[in-house]
């Protein structure tokens, strides 16, 4: 990752403009083409330094459901388990924690009851309990990693 990445990624967490052309708006802000933008996106996709280059949704507000799940998983299992829940469309982050509950998710679906199921899913295809964490109240924090 060079310095052209590294502003690309800074730029690009504060938003992405909703024009016609977004990625050349945004290319004529960090002096490069269009092109160049676009190719450099597909490389940190590609290379794993961007895991994920998209809009997010308030899944919620459009009709669908939201939660954060956690499970227990066995450290000689864990690899082997977090394969088979990020597998599942609807699994938005995975994260690993120094916790008994030692692996944490993000689930959306298109509906509210939607969420069960795929939780069922989960403790089924895994073998291990899952942990529903809906939440109680919405907080917005903006967070941006500058690099």
């Amino acid at each position: 990752m060079d310095a052209r990445d590294t502003a690309i990624i800074n730029q690009l967490q504060g938003g992405f403009p909703i024009t016609e052309r977004p990625y050349a708006e945004v290319a004529k802000t960090l002096e490069i083409t269009e092109k160049e933008l676009i190719e450099r996106l597909e490389n940190l996709l590609a290379k794993g330094i961007l895991s994920r280059f998209g809009p997010m949704y308030h899944a919620e507000r459009l009709g669908g459901g939201l939660t954060l799940a956690a499970l227990h998983v066995a450290d000689e299992g864990f690899d082997r388990v977090a394969e088979q829940v990020n597998r599942f469309p609807e699994v938005a982050h995975n994260y690993q924690r120094e916790h008994h509950l030692n692996m944490w998710f993000v689930l959306a679906t298109e509906t509210p009851a939607r969420i069960d199921e795929v939780l069922a899913e989960i403790e089924q295809k895994t073998g291990c309990r899952v942990y529903n964490v809906p939440k109680i109240e919405e907080f917005f924090v903006g967070l941006r990693f500058e690099l």
